[in-house]
């Protein structure tokens, strides 16, 4: 079963996944990819800045996504083996606010939520917002960065052949023996790297 860029817009996604299970022979495998929940933050912080200085409110503006962490539990929940989730965030430059929105209708992916404030913002919002944008997410070019954070979820539907995880540290060879590589340790992360 493939679920490609839907489930992030579903109001039960745990059902979602367990009819896709259901739908899977055993050994089945299910692929999923849809946003994160880093998807679209200068926006989603931008435009909350703007109403707040304006209106002295807010109400969410950019249709808010799961973490990867609790969608990697969603595939478990929903009784998939194996379950992986892994992401990758890229990263768009836009030369205005106005090109960002007309991009996100193209791909209907708009705000949707029921209860949304449905009154019309003022339009000193917007400019507001992207003069925010400019100041805090902009590149050295004068172009928005507008990060997309793709989730992937694989998960495989049980089955009674399938390899069984083994416990923690009881590994019997190196990775790194194994791949005929030298082992590198992690790096220091308080330390920027030079290359």
């Amino acid at each position: 079963v493939l679920h490609s860029f839907a489930l992030h817009w579903a109001d039960d996604p745990v059902g979602q996944l367990v009819q896709a299970r259901l739908a899977l022979k055993p050994d089945g495998l299910f692929l999923a990819v849809m946003f994160g929940g880093s998807t679209l933050n200068e926006l989603r912080t931008s435009l909350a800045e703007a109403e707040s200085r304006l209106t002295g409110s807010l109400a969410p503006r950019v249709l808010p996504m799961a973490e990867l962490r609790d969608l990697g539990g969603l595939l478990g929940r929903a009784g998939f083996a194996l379950p992986v989730a892994d992401c990758h965030k890229i990263s768009v430059r836009y030369p205005s606010l106005a090109k960002l929105v007309t991009d996100l209708r193209g791909m209907a992916e708009t705000n949707a939520l029921v209860h949304r404030r449905r009154e019309i913002p003022p339009k000193s919002m917007f400019a507001l917002a992207e003069q925010i944008y400019r100041e805090h997410f902009s590149d050295g070019d004068g172009f928005l960065l507008a990060t997309f954070e793709l989730v992937f979820l694989t998960g495989w539907a049980p089955s009674g052949n399938q390899p069984r995880p083994l416990r923690p540290g009881s590994a019997k060879r190196r990775l790194s023996d194994a791949l005929g590589v030298e082992e590198l340790g992690i790096p220091d992360t308080d330390t920027p790297r030079t290359r």
